[in-house]
């Protein structure tokens, strides 16, 4: 059956209750608070640019690095087992090195952005990491996208459109023009190096660990934030002005931070990566929202229509499942079952994890069973 009749078909036994579930409204409510904790690091970090003159971005995902090693590597280092932090360093520590690095860097780039080209290429840029990401999920996730997803990312993008076109209208193309080829350059190496993180997030989580990732993605970032922080902040932060409402807002952006990243690979593995930004697209609508009230921006009804096609493209992006080249292949197989916290779902992983004369006796008795966990998963 081609794509086409498939959609037909769908169109014509189309029903609301198998759309519109549970599943699909608490997705959505949890892709909108992770926009929300975006929009609240936006504007803790405009206050702080603005009215203090603070502007020290590395200081900041330090910060929040730390809040992640504090609570997720301390939890690692309290396991024991085969799934303690010390085998996860022998076995891993380059590839979590490389993720710390990318997702530190791509935090980096975007804010960097912001000094050399305006506010409407980055809003527009940024999308960038939609087909960067649905292009990795493809060839590493195995995700096998649809006509359908393909339609509904587009009307997403539209109402991205719908509210740059009302920054414009509002007079809201601020930033600087500095070097705009420079700047535009740096928003799409940070949706690239966001995709890659996202589609690293979502292997882990699903395959191996939340706390994991948070765990090592936090201590790595640490490392690596503090060490750009030394060089490239070195004469910043000693000239911060500090009162309790610099304290406060710093407080405020880590904690904002850290919730995002704490949440995120639980929407995450509820959906999938591509799902999750696509939700986010609503970020910059919620601190436009709240900028009408506290930086008395101009409002255009355009914005109501924006955050509106954003969510339409979102449910229609998840009403038909993603499935995968290995569920396309054998649709007569039965799911995975799911595995205790850490324990890795790849089979070729459980298998070394059972003495060689255990493996033997199954091997002979029938077949395998695969066991996993229910460990809830999260943007490496």
């Amino acid at each position: 059956m081609n794509e086409r009749s498939r959609i037909l078909l769908w169109i014509r036994e189309f029903n609301p209750k198998q759309v519109f579930t549970w599943q699909l409204a608490k997705t959505l409510a949890m892709g909108q608070g992770l926009a929300g904790l975006i929009c609240g690091t936006a504007i803790t970090s405009q206050f702080l640019a603005s009215n203090f003159h603070v502007n020290t971005p590395m200081l900041q995902s330090f910060l929040n690095y730390l809040l992640l090693t504090v609570t997720y590597t301390t939890m690692l280092l309290c396991r024991t087992g085969d799934g303690n932090f010390l085998q996860i360093l022998k076995r891993r520590w380059w590839k979590y090195l490389l993720l710390g690095l990318v997702d530190v860097e791509a935090n980096y780039t975007v804010v960097k952005a912001y000094q050399y080209t305006t506010i409407t290429s980055i809003q527009l840029l940024d999308c960038f990491v939609i087909p960067v990401l649905m292009g990795l999920s493809w060839w590493i996730l195995k995700a096998r996208y649809r006509l359908i997803h393909s339609v509904a990312v587009c009307i997403c993008l539209l109402g991205v459109g719908a509210m740059v076109g009302a920054d414009l209208l509002a007079g809201r193309d601020q930033g600087s023009t500095s070097n705009i080829l420079l700047g535009d350059g740096l928003v799409l190496l940070s949706a690239s190096l966001y995709a890659v993180s996202n589609v690293c997030q979502e292997y882990t989580v699903k395959n191996l660990s939340r706390v994991e990732f948070l765990g090592m993605v936090g201590l790595f970032g640490t490392i690596i934030s503090t060490i750009q922080m030394v060089i490239l902040e070195h004469n910043e932060i000693p000239a911060i002005q500090w009162s309790w409402e610099v304290g406060l807002l710093f407080a405020a952006y880590a904690l904002c931070m850290y919730a995002l990243y704490s949440f995120m690979p639980i929407v995450i593995k509820l959906s999938s990566a591509t799902s999750v930004n696509l939700s986010l697209l609503t970020a910059d609508l919620f601190g436009l929202f709240c900028g009408i009230f506290l930086f008395h921006y101009n409002f255009s009804g355009l914005y109501i229509v924006s955050l509106v096609v954003i969510l339409i493209g979102f449910v229609a992006f998840n009403a038909v499942p993603t499935p995968t080249a290995a569920t396309d292949s054998s649709p007569s197989s039965s799911p995975a079952a799911t595995c205790e916290e850490g324990c890795s779902e790849n089979p070729v992983d459980a298998q070394e994890l059972q003495p060689t004369e255990d493996r033997r006796k199954r091997s002979t008795s029938g077949p395998e069973q695969s066991y996993g966990s229910t460990e809830l998963g999260t943007r490496m």
